[in-house]
């Protein structure tokens, strides 16, 4: 599990709580983790970039418009779509405030589980901003252009009920449920074949980003790479024995 631990400042973006997810993601990564929860603390799930950065003349990311972009903007969107990138699924618990940023780290997960009395939200245009780490792109894909553009141009802030209704969430829960079921939903995915889940992941991102027919084709090639591989062979005979596929241990990539 990674967890957001800077609550005194609302689990804002700073380069330190970059570098610490980042790190947590890569060590999850090469000791073929099966599932990664990230959650925030205090009030917040994440409550986006730390806009001290953009007003302070002595910041550590630089004040012009290149630097912010290169120093900091960049690495957050690289960031955001490198969770998309790893093998394992990714859920987000979100426990409390999900804004601008934060709500574009839920994005990049590939589940959100959100607490009753949490918001989540692309508020930038209130504050001369707009979203920049894929949030426009991916918050559309999520609950289509519609409600995207009413999310986006007018700042708003929703509850778990608005974000459940629309799609957006696997679940809403109450606070005090919020982590036994983003565990119990970490049981549930370790249960199931890593490397089929690592490239039906692979597939689903690839297919928003290409034609249809270039999807199939990927989609194609995917599964061939699993034909005949251990933990088909298990799948199948399973399947054939009437039991259940036996796959534990941890997932084989990054060692």
């Amino acid at each position: 599990m990674a967890k957001l631990t800077r609550a005194s400042e609302m689990n804002t973006l700073t380069l330190e709580l970059l570098d610490e997810l980042d790190k947590a993601v890569d060590e999850a990564f090469r000791h073929g983790a099966r599932a990664l929860i990230i959650t925030g603390s205090g009030r917040a799930f994440c409550c986006g970039a730390h806009l001290r950065y953009f007003t302070d003349p002595e910041s550590p990311i630089g004040v012009s418009s290149l630097s912010i972009r290169d120093n900091y903007l960049a690495r957050i969107a690289r960031l955001f779509d490198k969770l998309e990138t790893m093998p394992f699924p990714v859920i987000a618990a979100i426990n409390g405030f999900a804004l601008g940023g934060g709500c574009e780290l839920a994005l990049s997960c590939d589940f959100r589980i959100m607490a009753s009395q949490a918001i989540i939200g692309l508020p930038e245009t209130r504050i001369g901003a707009t979203p920049g780490a894929g949030g426009v792109q991916k918050l559309q894909r999520y609950v289509g252009r519609g409600k995207a553009l009413e999310w986006i141009l007018l700042g708003s802030h929703l509850g778990a009920e608005a974000a459940e209704d629309a799609g957006l969430l696997f679940a809403r829960t109450e606070a005090e449920d919020l982590m036994p079921c983003a565990l119990a939903l970490a049981r549930r995915v370790v249960s199931l074949a890593p490397n089929a889940l690592a490239q039906a992941k692979m597939s689903l991102h690839v297919s928003g980003d290409v034609d249809l027919r270039t999807a199939r084709r990927y989609g194609l090639e995917a599964l061939s790479l699993l034909v005949g591989q251990a933990e088909w062979r298990e799948g199948m005979t399973a399947f054939a024995e009437k039991r259940a596929p036996d796959f534990s241990g941890p997932g084989d990539w990054g060692r």
